[in-house]
């Protein structure tokens, strides 16, 4: 009606009381659900975030380890006369590489391959591979810049000495006619370098399974080391080298 006259607005209706909050202010996302702030869920690096378990129970030390600390360090100072345990040589990492390149059909791999390949890795590791790209181009090897050449993994700490345990355990005494691994593999810096024709040394392959037979090459890095020294480091983990072939008898 034309009577009624419209109540002027009040500003202090709208105004927030002290010490109150803004209107809208509860809407938002709390403290606890803001993106990158503590308590804001599950941190991202964690093994929850990754989809991997939480190991249950305390941690049990590789039996290659213990060996290891227990008995080679002793050896060591003994035969070589390194007292200070800052000069022993460290085992830090081993790196498994399989080669892919060979298969290229055009510009790719066929998938069949390339599944088998990384299958292989993850099975034998437990850790997922990594696919290599060429660098540069060779036209030798009918390899261009960019292609898919290779898969490796790199393993550290447990996983490391769990693998190194199989392949001497499991793996070697499985390979046909296997009279030992060559010691010739060493470079300057210590670090020792051999392959495998076939994965299904592995008790983790079933071969029944598999498209094709590949090979790998597996690399164990030391530090502070020298070909002399790994070798008898590796050798009193238990590593399977090849003995010197016996000299024939002399006929009498």
């Amino acid at each position: 009606m034309a009577d009624e006259k419209k109540k002027p607005n009040n500003p202090a209706d709208k105004a927030p009381a002290k010490g109150g909050k803004p209107e809208g202010a509860g809407k938002g996302k709390g403290p606890s659900e803001g993106k990158g702030k503590p308590g804001g869920g599950k941190p991202k690096g964690s093994r929850e975030h990754a989809g991997e378990e939480a190991p249950a129970g305390p941690r049990v030390e590789p039996r290659l380890q213990t060996r290891f600390k227990a008995h080679v360090k002793a050896e060591l100072a003994k035969q070589f006369g390194l007292i200070n345990p800052m000069q022993h040589p460290r085992l830090t990492k081993i790196v498994v590489n399989i080669n892919m390149g060979r298969h290229l059909e055009g510009t790719k791999i066929p998938a069949n391959v390339k599944t088998t390949v990384l299958e292989t890795i993850q099975k034998i590791t437990g850790q997922k591979p990594v696919v290599l790209k060429a660098k540069k181009s060779v036209s030798n090897f009918k390899v261009r810049e960019g292609l898919e050449t290779a898969a490796m993994v790199t393993l550290r700490r447990d996983r490391m000495w769990h693998f190194l345990d199989r392949v001497i355990n499991l793996a070697c005494p499985r390979i046909k006619d296997f009279r030992g691994l060559k010691d010739t593999g060493f470079d300057r810096q210590g670090n020792y370098a051999f392959g495998l024709t076939e994965q299904g040394v592995f008790p983790e392959i079933n071969m029944a399974e598999a498209t094709f037979t590949h090979g790998m090459n597996i690399n164990v890095c030391f530090e502070r080391s020298e070909p002399k020294l790994s070798r008898f480091v590796l050798a009193e983990l238990g590593f399977p080298f090849a003995k010197p072939e016996e000299k024939a008898r002399r006929s009498a």
